[in-house]
């Protein structure tokens, strides 16, 4: 027997992404919860709303499945100095998820870029 999953099914978890996400931070640790995304670990960070999102979608690169995709955010303010080695999307009061980025040192004052980048739902295996 096959393994499958309904769109709708991957749709709805990166829907609540894109609908509820409404902050974007750089952080110099993996954080855990919103409050090491928004305060503890956070460098830099955006306001967001879901016009910062494009999908659902089908991704055409295995493990295939569903994406949404984030615009890229320019001229970040940097308020804290650090290295930079993760970005999170938060909903109000919630982590909703992170990534790593190609880390470097941010140094206060300055800006960063927040290339776009996907949040996957692969096709069961």
């Amino acid at each position: 027997m096959g393994k499958s999953m309904v769109d709708a099914f991957a749709d709805a978890a990166l829907n609540y992404a894109k609908n509820n996400g409404v902050l974007m931070t750089v952080c110099n640790a993996e954080p855990t919860n919103y409050t090491e995304a928004s305060a503890t670990y956070k460098l830099a960070d955006v306001v967001i709303d879901s016009a910062d999102f494009t999908g659902p979608a089908d991704d055409a690169v295995s493990p295939y499945g569903r994406k949404i995709t984030t615009t890229v955010q320019t001229d970040v303010p940097v308020d804290t100095t650090g290295a930079a080695t993760h970005v999170a999307v938060c909903a109000a009061a919630t982590l909703i998820w992170v990534t790593t980025c190609t880390s470097q040192s941010l140094t206060s004052g300055n800006t960063v870029t927040i290339p776009a980048f996907k949040d996957q739902i692969g096709d069961p295996t």
